[in-house]
């Protein structure tokens, strides 16, 4: 039975005591920095999962992934040198390819063991797409799902975004797809008051499965206090909203004239901290002088959801009672239940189903 338009006012909901609060989904991509921020022939450090990975963009401009750590005594490779070819080790110059292969260990003489040969720097996926960069985190290396992406856009990334939000992958996820909270932690005397809160009807459905687990606010004309749509794009667009597991929203407005999009990604760096990635698509004219315009209102946005998380996040250390309510909170209840999916799927080693079926969902905001 679909427990997703299920009440509970009595107790913490199930969703949150079953083993998944926190967890941090392998076996999946995540965002991991801005194409344009990795320059040739150098290489940054970064956390994701726990898990330090080197990011490099080798001299021909490919971009690659190691572990950050030299398998000779852990010392951040990131803190050596690169070539634009092979990486060197700060502490005793040990040297590896873009593949991970050891190419040179100084210390050693002919005879003694290891010699490069011998030696292999653990390497992940990495993928440059669309102006991003994504590294994968898992134990498969082959037949890896697709890179998340925006539809129609893919070649006219705008403007990029991110903050770290003190919370775990859950609180920030949740609370960025929020659907009800809009007129209270974004309230604008632009575009979004107080008393402009009126009843909204979406259509859900499952996404593709060639599009991961997930789902889909289908298509609809914005609601009329999205105002800031109507400014951005000359009038009232059609919308479309999907949601992918682990952690991407990616939405698609339209006029008859333009296009946005915008792919917000949330990659856990450790079990408490998260970083939030906004990449904004346009096709608008003068691009220049409405990056200008919406890189500080992008980056209030995401602060005012920064706050309301955190406010949360010292609401719920107290461990109160809480509720999912219908229908408001119907996507959190899919995030979770998803979530508990993607992990037993893993476990029993089997493609995920989903367990979403179409509906339509009703809620004030």
């Amino acid at each position: 039975m679909d427990d997703s338009r299920h009440t509970d006012t009595t107790q913490n909901p199930p969703d949150y005591r079953l083993g998944v609060g926190g967890v941090m989904l392998r076996d999946a991509w995540y965002y991991a920095m801005p194409a344009a921020a990795l320059k040739r022939s150098t290489t940054v450090h970064r956390t994701l999962l726990g898990e330090p990975v080197l990011l490099g963009r080798a001299a021909d401009g490919k971009v690659f992934a190691l572990r950050d750590t030299c398998p000779h005594r852990g010392t951040l490779l990131s803190k050596g040198s690169f070539d634009g070819r092979e990486v060197e080790c700060p502490y005793h110059g040990w040297r590896f390819a873009t593949d991970g292969s050891c190419t040179a260990i100084p210390s050693q003489a002919a005879a003694q063991r290891p010699q490069p040969q011998d030696v292999h720097a653990e390497t992940f996926a990495a993928a440059e797409h669309q102006g991003n960069i994504w590294v994968y985190i898992g134990a498969r290396k082959t037949q890896l799902p697709p890179v998340p992406e925006v539809p129609v856009l893919g070649d006219r990334l705008q403007l990029h975004v991110s903050m770290t939000f003190a919370c775990n992958i859950d609180l920030a996820v949740i609370g960025l797809m929020d659907p009800a909270h809009g007129a209270f932690v974004h309230r604008s005397s632009l575009w979004r008051k107080a008393d402009s809160i009126h009843e909204k009807h979406k259509d859900f459905s499952p996404l593709p499965e060639s599009e991961g687990l997930g789902w889909c606010m289908d298509r609809h004309t914005a609601s009329r206090n999205s105002r800031a749509y109507s400014l951005f794009l000359g009038g009232a667009p059609e919308t479309e909203i999907s949601y992918r597991l682990p952690s991407v929203r990616i939405e698609h407005a339209r006029t008859p004239k333009y296009n946005y999009c915008g792919l917000t990604a949330c990659t856990p760096v450790t079990a408490d901290t998260t970083e939030v990635h906004h990449a904004m698509y346009w096709d608008l004219p003068a691009a220049p002088v409405l990056r200008a315009i919406m890189r500080p209102m992008a980056l209030r946005f995401i602060d005012q959801d920064r706050r309301a998380v955190l406010s949360m996040q010292e609401g719920l250390a107290f461990n109160p009672p809480t509720m999912l309510v219908q229908d408001a909170d119907t996507q959190t209840r899919w995030y979770y239940r998803l979530k508990r999916e993607m992990l037993a799927a893993q476990a029993e080693a089997r493609p995920p189903r989903n367990p979403i079926t179409p509906v339509t969902l009703t809620w004030c905001s």
